[in-house]
């Protein structure tokens, strides 16, 4: 986040709320029984590209989930074009990268209790 321009920040936001709003639909059955989370966006200066981090559980499905998020990328930036098309100029391509951070904080949480 530190660095991004208030508009790249704004535009993050709303990508995110959309992403997950798609993710969402699609259900639980289509990702193999695993909660998907869209937990941030990263959109690059000139908005051409999102990184989008999410969060899976159970983690052991990671893999899996993440290979239908890639297989399915052009259906999920199409939607998101319906969406916000009239908004954006260019609706920015999606790249989905695994955000961590629940099994770190399990890490942690595991180790405090030793």
């Amino acid at each position: 986040m530190e660095g991004e321009s208030t508009r790249q920040q704004k535009i993050g936001k709303q990508l995110q709320k959309d992403l997950a709003e798609i993710i969402r639909s699609k259900g639980m059955a289509a990702f193999g029984g695993a909660m998907v989370t869209v937990s941030e966006v990263r959109v690059s200066p000139d908005l051409s590209f999102a990184k989008v981090f999410v969060s899976i559980f159970p983690s052991d499905k990671a893999e899996s989930v993440m290979a239908i998020l890639q297989d399915s990328v052009k259906q999920i930036r199409g939607e998101l074009g319906r969406i916000v098309g009239k908004q954006l100029r260019i609706v920015p391509e999606i790249a989905f990268n695994l955000d961590s951070t629940l099994d770190y904080v399990a890490h942690i949480d595991e180790l405090l209790k030793k």
